[in-house]
């Protein structure tokens, strides 16, 4: 169930869309097209033109998401959409068409790498420009999870997950000093904190047009190390074109992060760590989305939590 369902609070969201429609002009002209997740309703908004109009409304824990979009339309203009309407304190969004996502191209082109080093490039470019911003975005409510950080993140999710074997428990014991190691070697890494994504699929980007990419769909995101970023598309990359496009891709993304007194091979070094450790930023968005219920077992995140805990034993592919 969500909120959607409630008659009330459908009207009440409805209301707000027209007046946040109109207020550039528009109204609605035709059918909605209504998509219902756990995680976010989203519906596309028919008006006059050639494009829809998207609103968004999130749960609890990821209503900072809202007030996160209005605020890097303000700070990184040319790497995201500009909001028409933005309601932070009930995470709710009306968002302007962006055009075809990275995934649709991917599938009408051939699906070549070399659609893929753009966008990380740019979104690279972006993480920089935002490292300024890193305590403005966690006062927006972005989880902080800075490399020194995680260990007590490690702590609580494995406690908090009710899901996990004793064989897992185990298993992770012995990798809490190895973590600890990994969390410090990354905060002395030279690169600061910045936002991290933590999702960034090729559904979560729109393709490059001009040189432009915009990026979307902020719920997961952490203010972290940035290199954490590259978990989610490096996955995708290798299931499109397996293990050795790996290096190509995260080279360049790498590319903005050059030239500041870091050596190439400790930023790759960083990468790679940063890999393995952004496993606890996804873990820790399932038990956000799906905390344990009041007075019930503690399952926060459920499987997919206790996979990305498991996944923190895997040497990663790069």
């Amino acid at each position: 169930m969500t909120p959607w369902e409630d008659p009330d609070r459908r009207a009440e969201a409805l209301d707000w869309v027209a007046e946040g429609l109109a207020a550039h002009g528009l109204a609605e002209t035709g059918p909605r097209t209504v998509r219902l997740r756990p995680w976010s309703v989203l519906v596309r908004l028919t008006v006059a033109g050639p494009d829809p109009v998207w609103f968004k409304a999130v749960p609890p824990a990821a209503a900072f998401e809202a007030g996160l979009a209005g605020a890097l339309a303000r700070w990184v203009p040319d790497h995201v959409l500009t909001p028409l309407a933005v309601e932070a304190e009930r995470g709710w969004l009306l968002t302007p068409h962006g055009g075809p996502l990275l995934e649709e191209v991917l599938e009408e082109r051939g699906a070549e790498p070399r659609y893929w080093e753009e966008p990380l490039r740019r979104y690279a470019e972006m993480q920089r420009a935002l490292i300024p911003y890193a305590t403005e975005m966690a006062a927006l409510g972005v989880p902080a999870a800075g490399p020194r950080a995680l260990p007590a993140l490690f702590d609580r999710l494995i406690a908090e997950n009710a899901v996990l074997t004793r064989q897992d428990r185990l298993d992770l014991e012995p990798l809490r000093p190895r973590l600890a190691g990994w969390c410090e070697e990354l905060a002395a890494s030279g690169v600061a904190d910045s936002l991290d994504h933590a999702d960034l699929h090729e559904k979560q980007l729109f393709a490059p047009v001009s040189g432009r990419c915009a990026f979307f769909d902020w719920g997961d995101a952490l203010v972290g190390h940035p290199f954490c970023s590259l978990l989610v598309p490096a996955r995708s990359a290798r299931e499109r074109w397996g293990p050795g496009v790996l290096p190509r891709l995260r080279d360049a993304y790498l590319e903005p992060w050059t030239g500041g007194g870091t050596t190439v091979a400790d930023l790759r070094r960083a990468v790679s760590v940063a890999y393995r450790l952004a496993a606890l930023g996804r873990a820790a968005s399932w038990g956000r989305m799906f905390p344990a219920p009041s007075g019930g077992p503690a399952a926060a995140g459920g499987e997919e939590g206790a996979y990305w805990l498991r996944e923190l034993a895997v040497a990663p592919p790069l």
